[in-house]
C-alpha cells in the first residue's frame, strides 16, 4: 500500500493517539485505585497499542512458541521502529512492563500510568534499590518486562549490537530470556520521517534461553547469543 502523505499523519494519526492516549490513560490511572498489580491498566495499555496500529492499517503476525503466561522472562527484542512497542503489546498477550526513566513518570497520562501500572522506572543517579524492589513485584504479578539492548532504535532496520548490561535484570532474577524477532517494522514509519505506511509486521518468538546458574560474567556472552538469534532468523524472513 501507499503511504499517507505527512499532513495525515500531523492532522489525523497524531491527534488520534492524543486521544487515545488521554482516555486510556484516564481509564488506567482510575483501574488503579482498586487493581494496584496493574493487570486492568495493561489492558488499557494493550487496547491503545491496537488502536494506533488499527488507525496507522499496520496488521501484526506472531510465530513460535508462545512463553507460558503464568510465569515471568525477560523479552529480548531488536528495535527498529517507534512502533515496536504498540507492536509487541499487540503481539504477545502477556502481562508487559518496560524499563523507563524514573523522570518519565510525572509525564501526563502516559507517566502517570507507567509509574502506577508497576513498569520499571529506573533513577539513574542512584539505579538499584528501586530496581531490586519493582523486580520483585512484577515477578510475584508474573508480568514480564520487555528490554531493547541495541540501546535506541536502529537507524537502517539492522539489528545492532546488544549491550551486555541489559541482561543483568535476567541474570540477578534468574529470569528465562525469551528472543523475539521485529520484521518490517521501520516501514511503518522510518526514522526522521512523518508519513506512515501501512505494512504487515512479523513478530517471531524464538525458544526461551534459561539463566540458571548464570553470574553477571556470562553477561556479555549471553547478550551475542541473544543477538544472534535474533539477527539470524531476521536476515531468513
Amino acid at each position: 500500500m501507499k503511504p499517507f502523505h505527512w499532513w495525515r499523519t500531523v492532522f489525523f494519526l497524531i491527534p488520534a493517539v492524543g486521544l487515545y492516549t488521554v482516555v486510556l490513560g484516564i481509564v488506567s490511572l482510575l483501574s488503579t485505585l482498586i487493581d494496584r498489580s496493574g493487570h486492568f491498566a495493561h489492558k488499557c495499555a494493550r487496547t491503545w497499542a491496537r488502536l494506533i496500529l488499527w488507525t496507522t492499517g499496520v496488521k501484526v503476525e506472531r510465530s513460535g512458541p508462545l512463553p507460558p503466561l503464568a510465569s515471568s522472562a525477560v523479552i529480548v527484542s531488536n528495535h527498529a521502529s517507534i512502533y515496536d512497542i504498540p507492536i509487541l503489546f499487540t503481539a504477545l498477550p502477556h502481562q508487559l512492563r518496560i524499563p523507563a526513566k524514573a523522570s518519565l513518570g510525572n509525564f501526563p497520562f502516559i507517566g502517570w500510568h507507567l509509574r502506577l501500572a508497576g513498569h520499571l522506572l529506573i533513577e539513574r543517579t542512584n539505579p538499584g534499590p528501586g530496581i531490586i524492589k519493582r523486580m520483585k513485584k512484577m515477578v510475584q504479578q508474573n508480568a514480564s518486562l520487555i528490554i531493547f539492548p541495541e540501546g535506541s532504535r536502529s537507524p537502517d532496520g539492522l539489528v545492532g549490537q546488544f549491550k551486555g548490561g541489559s541482561f543483568l535484570l535476567a541474570i540477578d532474577n534468574q529470569l528465562p530470556i525469551v528472543p523475539v524477532t521485529i520484521v518490517n517494522s521501520p516501514n511503518v514509519m522510518r526514522k526522521g520521517e512523518l508519513m506512515v505506511q501501512p505494512a504487515t509486521v512479523q513478530v517471531i518468538l524464538h525458544e526461551p534461553i534459561a539463566t540458571t546458574g548464570m553470574t553477571r560474567a556470562d553477561a556479555r556472552a549471553l547478550a551475542t547469543r541473544v543477538q544472534d538469534v535474533v539477527a539470524k532468523d531476521a536476515r531468513k524472513v
